[in-house]
């Protein structure tokens, strides 16, 4: 098992991120309702178009940002401080050089679609030139920060990052009160606010990095064998990227094409409600990933393998627990929150919940590809498999399948990724076993899904669609996943660890009660 040093650092950085993610979600879901009302659906309709055009460019700039974030991760892990220096600086050099060709191609090819393509109220088209390049000011100074805050993520100082993250929702907060007593355009205002928001949070960044970590200085230093490196990362992992945005948006034409724009929204529903339950996960792993980064840099193979194996079961694991009350209920609480529920949302929800406990899994694999920095293959091949659910979709759906079938294609092509990548991790340093992996993460998690649907099953089936139902079959559930995760997902040395962390933590509360 990994460390206790570790164990606790993760469950630290873990804490911090879920009462990040429970404060900004709140404050957004408040907001952005306060927002709507104030600004009316069309001035509301105008900023999300245009801000959604801008955020496009985020494709490509979304692979640089993790390529610096790999390499800081990589170099704090083998400990060369001259070389972290290089890799800042030279980040921060290849930003400033991205922002200034998106400030290029936004002003020319941007200002051009906006003028003459995009549909707009023409009373409102000033406004929305002053959204559109305050749009482009707040991307620009967020790829300027990137540097800063993979600085922040890399050293695992996830407190601080949550703290600036709670800042920025409370000063959101404060922004739907000015706009809605600004004398001024409402839209514009808006969109000044949330620039000076970025203002305020890439202030805080920059001032914290350079306080508290040496390598956040600055140097006029152009490694250029590292640029070279680091765009060759970034090149090959926005071929995956390219491939997940071609798998969402195909698969959205397809339906669209065969279903029409009811299938759509009950496509945009599903993908809004594991959008929910995938973000409880995506703390836990982002807690992790500096560590697994920073053991493969360190040659700590043994430790890294069992941090995958951990990583990858217990990913799961929450998110299981999350998803199987939402499978088995999914359309008594579909019913509640819509009210009526468009044909086919229930089915593309659950299926949609089987692709997200695929990708689970997978979430520290594609670190610890990341981390090794070959990618070429993998991104190839992984993104290939990925891809294959277009054709076969298409195939489906020409011999008469019903529409869910996309969704279905979608869920198995992630089953097969998690093969492919174990296989393309072949190689990648000395302690990886596949047959290994696979016991203990692939064949662990199916038998425990497997026994844990029994119980809510049955009261699913046997149980009319009530509230009595949902409280039944969602205790059923909670009790069942628990249950077996404990007794046949975890190992003997993990339930003693739980165990002795769960009497730890009553001696605590008994003696304060003392």
């Amino acid at each position: 098992m990994p460390t206790q040093s570790t164990n606790k650092r993760i469950a630290k950085n873990a804490a911090a991120l879920y009462f990040r993610m429970i404060v900004t979600m709140l404050v957004g879901l408040y907001t952005s309702r306060v927002i709507l009302q104030t600004l009316g659906v069309e001035d509301y309709g105008i900023y999300n178009v245009v801000g959604g055009f801008v955020s496009m460019f985020s494709l490509i700039s979304g692979s640089l940002r993790e390529a610096v974030s790999r390499f800081i991760t990589y170099e704090l892990g083998t400990g060369n401080k001259e070389r972290l220096r290089a890799i800042f600086s030279t980040s921060c050099f290849v930003m400033a050089g991205l922002s200034v060709i998106i400030v290029i191609a936004t002003e020319t090819i941007g200002l051009w679609y906006l003028h003459n393509k995009m549909v707009l109220p023409e009373e409102r088209l000033y406004a929305a030139s002053w959204c559109f390049q305050l749009s482009v000011a707040s991307f620009v100074l967020s790829l300027l920060s990137t540097a800063y805050t993979a600085s922040i993520i890399s050293h695992e100082r996830m407190g601080i990052y949550a703290w600036i993250s709670i800042l920025d929702a409370v000063l959101k907060l404060l922004i739907c009160y000015a706009v809605m007593v600004s004398p001024a355009d409402k839209l514009i205002s808006y969109a000044f606010l949330l620039f000076s928001v970025g203002v305020i949070d890439q202030i805080v960044y920059w001032a914290y990095c350079r306080r508290h970590f040496e390598e956040c200085n600055i140097s006029f230093v152009f490694d250029r064998a590292l640029f070279k490196e680091m765009f060759s990362f970034a090149g090959w992992n926005f071929i995956g990227s390219s491939a997940a945005v071609l798998r969402t948006q195909g698969a959205a034409l397809m339906l669209n094409y065969f279903g029409g724009p009811v299938v759509n929204a009950a496509n945009g529903i599903a993908t809004q409600i594991t959008g929910v339950v995938s973000k409880f996960v995506s703390n836990f792993t982002q807690a992790f990933n500096p560590q697994i980064t920073k053991q493969y840099a360190a040659g700590e193979y043994e430790s890294l393998m069992r941090l995958l194996i951990y990583g990858s079961k217990y990913s799961y694991y929450l998110m299981f627990i999350l998803a199987l009350p939402v499978f088995f209920n999914a359309r008594f609480i579909l019913e509640i929150w819509l009210g009526v529920v468009p044909d086919y949302t229930v089915e593309f929800t659950r299926w949609t919940l089987v692709f997200l406990l695929a990708e689970s899994i997978s979430r520290p694999i594609i670190t610890a590809k990341n981390a090794n920095g070959n990618i070429r293959n993998y991104q190839i091949v992984v993104g290939g498999v990925l891809l294959l659910m277009l054709p076969v979709s298409y195939i489906g759906l020409r011999c008469g399948l019903p529409v869910t079938f996309v969704a279905f294609a979608n869920a198995l092509t992630a089953i097969l990724a998690i093969f492919a990548r174990m296989f393309m991790l072949r190689g990648d340093f000395p302690c990886w076993s596949s047959r290994v992996y696979f016991r203990k993460v692939v064949l662990n998690v199916s038998v425990v899904s497997a026994v844990s649907c029994i119980l809510p099953a049955i009261s699913y089936h046997y149980l009319p669609q009530t509230w009595v139902n949902l409280i039944v079959t969602t205790c059923l559930s909670l009790l069942s996943s628990g249950l077996c995760i404990f007794f046949i997902g975890c190992s003997a040395a993990e339930r003693a660890l739980i165990v002795g962390k769960a009497k730890e933590v009553l001696n605590r509360i008994r003696t304060r009660k003392l």
